[in-house]
Formats: C-alpha cells, structure tokens, sequence
C-alpha cells in the first residue's frame, strides 16, 4: 500500500485520534498483533471468534505506533489511537476510499464453487498485459477484501477481488466496498444453503454482483447455465457468456484431458493448462473472456494461463506412495463434490487399469437439503462405477443410501463417523496404483486422510485385501 497519514486515516474511516493533534504515516497496516512490525497501524477487529482489543498491548509492544480501536474499548488502550464506531465497517470505508483514489479496474469473482481457481486464472491472463493484484487465498469476505484493496497503490492498472457469501446481502456490501466495473459468476450451487435461506436466495445473492456494476462495465457468466443466463437481466451493462455452444462469445472446442493437462481450442488459439479436470474449463474460459474484452490477446491469455499450477487442496492429482490421489480436501459442496466425481471417473482415461475409489466427508451447511444431496451424491458414485466408496460424518448413512439404491453393493461401501474404522478399511483396499478422491466440506479435515496416507507410503508397506481379510 501507499503510506497514508494519520489524518488520512481518520477521513477515510470517519474517525477520530486521541489524543489530538497528532502526526504520523501508515506504511502498513495489520490485523494480526503475531505480524506487528514497529511503525505499523494495528486494526483491532472485533469478530465473532475473537476481539483483537485483547491484543492491543501485544501490538503496541511490538511496535505499534497507532491502534484502530472502538470507542466501547478506548479507555482501556492507552498511547496513540484511532477511535472508530466500528473496526470492521471502518476498515471497508478506507478500503472503499482508497478504490476511490486509484485508477485500477476492478474486477469482482463471485460463485458457489471455483472462485479462487477463477481468480487466479484471471490475474495469470490480465497480468501478460497489465500490472495489477489478486485476493490473496481466500481473502473474500467484509475483513478479506478490504486487507486486499488496501494493498492497491497507483501502479496497479487492474485488482482482482474473490467474493463470498454466506447470506443475502453480503455480496451487496463487499461490492459497496469495491465498486466493481466487471463481474464474474462462477456458477449456483447449494454451497450455504441453509444461512442462505434456500436455493433461490443463493442465485439472488450471488446476483447482487450483478445488480452492482455499472452501465459502462460488462459481465462474464457460463452460458450453460440457464440460472445465470436468467440472471443475467439483472446487470445494467453488457454480458458476454462462455462455454462450448456455437452461440457463445467465447466458445472452447477440440476439448480434451491429457496427462493431467485440461487442451482446448478458442477461435483459432490453443490452450493448455494444468487444471486438473474437464468440470474446469469454463474457470478458463471466464478468465478467457475478461482478458480479451479487455484488450489482452489471446496468444498472451495463452501463456499466462500455461503458468497456472494448483492449489493444495483443490482437485490436483498427485502421487502419494504407490497411490494417485486427487487432493480435493480444501472444502465441499454439491457442486464441487459432482465435479471431484466426474474428476475421479475421467481417470479411467489416463489410469485404465486403476482402481477408483473415494473418500467423502460431509457437505456442511446445507440445512434441510443435506440428506437428499448426500443421497444424490451417493447416487452418482454408483452411476460413474467407483469401486469403493467411504463416506465420513453425519451424513454417511444418506451417502452410503443413495449408492446402495443405485447400484452398489454392500460391501464397496462404508460409512460411520470414526475416522479410524474407515481408515482402517481404506487400509484393506487400497492396492499400488489405485486412484483415491479425497473431499469433505473444511471442519471434516479430510486432509488427515492425506496425512495418513503419507505415513503409510513411508512405511512401505500396502495391505491388500487378501492380508486383511
């Protein structure tokens, strides 16, 4: 970020400094007392987790030279302070007044599944062209987005910003914040169903980016999608929609899955990119079709994307030992969990002699729609004719239903809520070169499944079902 004076901060935020007068600059600001560097301008949020008021002291021990507080917790910090309503409201405004001040265009991503992968094939394209910023991880919601524009100085020409949701509303005020001049919709799926209020919240919610963007900006949705397309009314300025039919503006043919390496074809420019399943090609073609209404040609989209490398955690097939496993653990879905699926099945491709099978932890936060997805989740397994199937949490009985009822039989399928037994069994199926899909929504921590098999190939020793038995 630019410095910014005191008293910058204190217009920006509507705030108020004690004692006043006083003078200083802001090189950086933090909201985490373990990162204070001396100099720095200490944001004390207060969460639903935690209240960094209780970390002021540390903060200014570190070197602190301003605290952003409340006025509710002022007269408990001493030194040098910012006093504001509220930390997190006043963050979005200096957030919100520093877009304001910079040139950048701004671009917000938005979706029930594959915001981050959108994100940063986004920046991969615009930054053959431009200099500019992305959200770092998952910085996306009213604490995330405004750390990740602050950060925006007068040479960024471009900020791409992830947005999340969780309710009706709060796309509403993270594009407040942003003022986006382009949008993205990823997809609409059940991800939050339940705080969401039902399906059609979530389209009207992820909807709200729509309704934000001005007359003189564009969208770019999935033109498959015949929610988005309905959606697309919503948005005052031009749409342009993707994916593999003759009447799309971006259109992708010769699509093909090669050695972990999505290939593809738009207009006469070949592509190649190392998604890791087929369900991602319209991620690209979304970041395909902002970086060429922007002016980026599409050789140089074209290379830029070849540089694109998964994130842990989010679909990558990687060898572990003697296994393939697609490490999908970072969260879960409907959506994404279909998608991990059909991933799963496409190896028959590339791994024809390997066996598939998948270990599947709950999909939160789903409310009154859980059994039935997990049912049709279930169901799914069953059709693309996994092996085995191991369902983990509350939900497993819903899973291992709907696979019962279509198809599988009884014994390529556990499920209970003690990691341990289905590790155990996993540890009875499992053969060298077999192909496991790892996926559950984040408080399962699938990942320890990972860590698990790790620890097996370091052992060097694999059970087959024979020594099991």
């Amino acid at each position: 970020m630019d410095a910014l004076g005191w008293h910058d901060l204190a217009t920006a935020t509507q705030g108020r400094l004690c004692p006043s007068p006083a003078w200083g600059r802001a090189a950086r600001i933090v909201t985490d007392s373990r990162e204070v560097q001396r100099g720095d301008v200490f944001w004390a949020i207060q969460g639903a987790r935690f209240d960094g008021h209780a970390f002021a002291a540390e903060a200014r021990q570190a070197g602190a030279s301003l605290i952003v507080c409340q006025a509710s917790a002022a007269a408990q910090i001493p030194g040098q302070k910012l006093v504001v309503d509220d930390t997190q409201a006043a963050l979005g405004r200096l957030a919100h007044w520093i877009r304001q001040r910079r040139e950048a265009l701004v671009i917000g991503v938005t979706g029930s599944v594959g915001k981050t992968t959108t994100k940063d094939l986004l920046a991969l394209a615009l930054g053959q062209q431009f200099q500019g910023l992305k959200s770092p991880g998952n910085y996306n919601n009213q604490i995330g987005l405004p750390k990740t524009l602050i950060e925006l100085t007068d040479e960024h020409e471009f900020a791409v910003l992830e947005m999340g949701a969780a309710k009706l509303g709060d796309i509403r005020q993270l594009c407040d914040i942003a003022a986006p001049e382009i949008g993205v919709i990823t997809n609409i799926g059940q991800a939050h169903a339940a705080t969401f209020g039902g399906v059609q919240n979530i389209a009207r919610g992820k909807g709200e980016l729509l309704e934000a963007l001005p007359a003189t900006g564009f969208a770019v949705l999935p033109g498959d999608d015949p929610v988005l397309r309905a959606m697309s009314v919503r948005a005052r300025c031009r749409t342009l929609f993707v994916g593999t039919n003759a009447d799309h503006d971006v259109r992708a043919t010769a699509v093909a899955m090669q050695a972990g390496r999505l290939t593809f074809r738009v207009d006469q420019q070949s592509f190649d990119i190392a998604l890791p399943s087929p369900a991602l090609l319209t991620n690209a073609l979304l970041a395909i079709g902002v970086a060429r209404e922007v002016g980026v040609p599409l050789e140089l989209i074209a290379e830029g994307l070849q540089e694109f490398q998964p994130v842990a955690g989010r679909g990558a097939l990687v060898s572990i030992g003697p296994w393939w496993v697609i490490d999908d653990t970072y969260n879960a879905s409907p959506a994404s969990v279909r998608a991990a699926v059909e991933h799963l099945a496409a190896t028959a491709i590339t791994h024809p002699r390997a066996r598939r099978y998948a270990f599947l932890g709950d999909m939160c936060e789903l409310g009154e729609l859980a059994a039935r997805e997990h049912r049709e989740i279930g169901s799914d397994l069953a059709r693309l004719r996994v092996q085995g199937v191991l369902a983990y949490g509350s939900h497993a009985k819903d899973l291992a239903s709907g696979a019962l009822s279509a198809g599988l039989r009884s014994g390529q399928i556990a499920a209970g809520e003690s990691l341990d037994v289905l590790l155990t069994v996993l540890d009875c199926w499992l053969e060298p070169g077999d192909v496991l899909l790892i996926k559950g929504s984040r408080v399962m921590q699938t990942e320890r499944v990972l860590e698990w098999l790790k620890l097996r190939a370091l052992q060097q020793t694999v059970f087959t079902p024979r020594q099991c038995a």
